[in-house]
């Protein structure tokens, strides 16, 4: 209950500004972004891990994934094939599944969009997939530079999605909220006419290029 508090008050705040505040680390690949820009989401990380083209393991996870979850699945970047559709999401959905993160395609776009589901996703394709190979659910998996395990905390919006470790919770709230209150200051400052190379203490890298 204490996790899910403090990832309730995280995910007030932007994908970047949490990413930043953790030392810059957890954001998954860049290219993976939003079906629509509002889509939002946060959650514990139910990791599933396919093969490219083939969509059995995640009927499978589906049936042991909790309420609440974020669905993370490592497609292999495969374009190819959209591994989940409108079916999928109406059953995560009626499981309480917060959302699906997908190192790869997915398909029915308009079907999910009205449904209101945040995916998160390389892209679309109409091509469907087999359901024969077998896979993994909840272990590691790796999307871009970034190690998601089982239980992690996902936060997405419309510029990304960065993953937080359940213990690091509690500082990287913290950080967060000192970041966004020394920005906060930047722009009172800024609107009082000050500048980002004063406020950045910037002055002396630009001495230092002899910039002119």
């Amino acid at each position: 209950m204490i996790n899910k508090k403090l990832a309730s008050q995280l995910s007030q705040f932007g994908s970047a500004s949490i990413y930043e505040a953790q030392g810059a680390t957890g954001a998954l690949d860049s290219g993976i972004k939003p079906l629509t820009h509002t889509m939002q989401v946060f959650g514990p990380a139910f990791t599933v891990d396919i093969r490219p083209g083939d969509n059995l393991m995640l009927h499978y996870a589906l049936l042991h994934i909790q309420p609440g979850d974020v669905l993370v699945v490592d497609a292999k970047r495969f374009m190819e094939a959209g591994p989940w559709g409108d079916i999928l999401t109406v059953q995560a959905i009626s499981k309480g599944v917060a959302g699906l993160i997908m190192n790869g395609a997915v398909r029915d776009a308009q079907a999910i969009k009205s449904l209101g589901f945040p995916v998160f996703c390389r892209g679309l394709s109409i091509k469907g997939t087999a359901k024969k190979q077998s896979g993994r659910i909840n272990v590691p998996i790796c999307i871009g530079d970034t190690v998601i395990n089982p239980g992690d905390y996902i936060f997405g919006d419309e510029d990304g999605v960065v993953a937080v470790p359940q213990q690091d919770l509690s500082a990287v709230l913290t950080a967060t909220q000192e970041r966004e209150d020394i920005e906060a200051t930047y722009r009172e400052k800024i609107k009082q006419g000050s500048n980002t190379v004063d406020l950045m203490g910037l002055r002396e890298t630009i001495k230092q290029l002899d910039l002119n």
